[in-house]
């Protein structure tokens, strides 16, 4: 796959995810939708959204509820494109969405590979590649980044990196949709910056990328640790999402 063929699977999955076009994401217009559900969104949203703003660097593409538009659509218009996903302009519409019981909950930023940069990278340690069956029988707790264990979005292909027979490092994907699988690591304390999760990520990437799908790799803005270990497996900056949910869904996770 090249480059450009990657994005455009990309955005066609958000668009499936958003209920708005592919070719929303490449206008210089802010676009708002009424967001809806789909059998074909990534496993993990829960759709229909209330408030989601969307973006690869262009526009704003906006999924909300109906009783939202006005609401975001005021947001949108007021800031510039890229401000609308920081502080403190998002305290704008924190406070338009508490009447609603909402609040900002999510924001992500997600990474696609660059065929052109992407490589297998070398490992101080031996690698494995490991299918499905091998991954199910490894603990979930010491694996949480790379393992989802969801039987909705099942792990479906990995690559460990051994010490003799000790497993030392994990990086997984689940496939979270028809299309794109999603990458996660872990690397056990004691032998983190040595370069495995890197070698790892660009490795099994790769593999992805023979299955036919597209890996993509999500972490939080603030998660430097994440995104070195994107970039230096060969990964580049795609889009980002913010996302509101109820409040009581927000008191869940605190």
């Amino acid at each position: 796959m090249t480059n450009e063929e990657i994005l455009n699977i990309a955005m066609s999955q958000s668009a499936i995810d958003s209920n708005c076009k592919a070719e929303d994401f490449k206008s210089l217009e802010n676009k708002i939708v009424i967001s809806r559900k789909n059998p074909n969104a990534r496993k993990y949203l829960e759709l229909p959204f209330s408030c989601d703003l969307t973006s690869y660097g262009n526009n704003i593409v906006a999924s909300v509820s109906e009783e939202l538009v006005d609401v975001v659509k005021e947001y949108i218009e007021k800031y510039e494109m890229i401000r609308c996903f920081e502080t403190p302009n998002l305290h704008f519409l924190i406070e338009k969405l508490k009447p609603y019981n909402l609040n900002m909950c999510f924001m992500a930023e997600y990474f696609l590979p660059d065929v052109d940069v992407i490589k297998s990278l070398p490992c101080l340690y031996k690698t494995k590649l490991l299918k499905e069956n091998d991954l199910k029988g490894l603990d979930s707790k010491q694996w949480s980044n790379a393992l989802c264990c969801d039987k909705n979005r099942p792990d479906v292909l990995g690559v460990g990196a051994y010490d003799n027979d000790k497993l030392i490092g994990l990086a997984a994907c689940s496939a979270d949709c028809d299309t794109m699988w999603q990458i996660g690591v872990d690397v056990l304390l004691e032998y983190r910056r040595m370069g495995i999760a890197s070698s790892l990520t660009s490795k099994l990437s790769l593999e992805i990328l023979k299955n036919g799908k597209v890996p993509f790799y999500c972490c939080a803005w603030s998660n430097i640790k994440s995104i070195r270990n994107a970039l230096k497996s060969g990964f580049k900056p795609a889009w980002v999402s913010v996302t509101a949910k109820p409040n009581d869904f927000i008191n869940k996770m605190l």
